[in-house]
């Protein structure tokens, strides 16, 4: 069997859209490599893209991607809602098919070697891939951001796995083999972003909340409003009902309602049918039968979906 990797490189870039169709261009047109996904967000200033394909046209694909990445991107004049450190800011790994985990996160070990020999961007080891008990926690190694980068290496307990200082313009990068993480925002009516911070702060697990939600707040200056902006990093753990009726329950406090939801990138199936368990009253245990038509349909009634359609479903492109 042909293994086959799913990758969900994060680019600080999301107001250029040619700056990105160069960043992308080594995934078009590879043989034995998908590009599934672009997803811009300009008040992020953020790009998530999502690529299957085998090993090899994977790896050749995304030390090509980085290099114009950090070509293109400078953070030193870079601003965004999202806190990032690098041009290439994570580069995760997940297995579809045909893969194991010990394999990916070998794999992650060789590609990190690669971008870091072809760019000279460091490296930090992170999730599975983890060297360091204190590289296991993306949102840890991140902290400081890329402005804080220098200072931050210079302490033998924050050295990058390789390298040992920051890429002039294009900071670091963490790579590692994870879970499917869901990246999921939620809408508020509010443009009070210091208590949408108290609502996201109250659901993540740092503050007492879900043991699988990492969360904060971000404004949309286009829209006058604030999002919870979360990773689930373990869905089968933390399902995406619990974050959003969490959120909304909190909201109360504040007199805020939820307006809608989002999810940035893409969501394996069997996270949606979890959730859609809960919605329709059904155990766990119990199969759902519907198409990816009827799944959509009911995650745009019950968690407020916006811009979602099948092709936002991992399995859209599987099947």
């Amino acid at each position: 069997m042909e293994k086959i990797i799913e990758i969900v490189p994060n680019f600080s870039e999301g107001k250029d859209k040619a700056v990105m169709e160069a960043i992308v261009g080594p995934f078009r047109g590879l043989d034995g490599i998908k590009l599934l996904d672009l997803e811009m967000d300009p008040s992020y200033n953020r790009s998530v893209v999502t690529v299957i394909g085998t090993v090899e046209a994977v790896g050749k694909g995304m030390v090509e991607s980085t290099a114009i990445a950090a070509e293109l991107i400078d953070l030193r004049k870079h601003k965004g809602e999202h806190p990032r450190m690098g041009a290439l800011d994570v580069l995760p790994f997940i297995p579809i098919r045909g893969i194991s985990e010990a394999e990916c996160i070998e794999l992650s070990y060789q590609i990190g070697e690669a971008i870091h020999a072809r760019t000279g961007i460091p490296v930090y080891f992170y999730a599975k891939s983890a060297k360091r008990p204190q590289c296991e926690n993306l949102p840890d190694i991140r902290k400081g951001e890329f402005e804080g980068l220098a200072a931050k290496m210079r302490d033998p307990f924050w050295k990058p796995d390789l390298g040992n200082a920051p890429h002039s313009s294009a900071g670091a990068v963490a790579v590692g083999c994870r879970k499917p993480l869901v990246a999921y925002n939620i809408d508020t009516d509010s443009s009070n972003r210091k208590k949408v911070l108290q609502i996201a702060r109250r659901i993540r697990f740092s503050g007492g909340g879900y043991r699988c939600i990492q969360a904060g707040a971000a404004r949309l200056e286009d829209r006058n409003i604030c999002q919870v902006t979360m990773n689930l990093t373990d869905y089968t753990q933390t399902a995406l009902y619990q974050a959003f009726e969490a959120v909304k329950m909190e909201a109360r406090r504040y007199g805020i309602n939820v307006t809608a939801s989002e999810i940035v990138g893409l969501v394996p199936k069997a996270c949606l049918e979890s959730s859609l368990k809960y919605y329709l009253g059904m155990d766990e245990e119990e199969e759902l039968n519907l198409d990816l038509e009827g799944i959509v349909k009911l995650a745009k009634r019950h968690l407020l979906l916006r811009d979602f359609t099948e092709s936002k479903i991992i399995e859209y492109y599987l099947d």
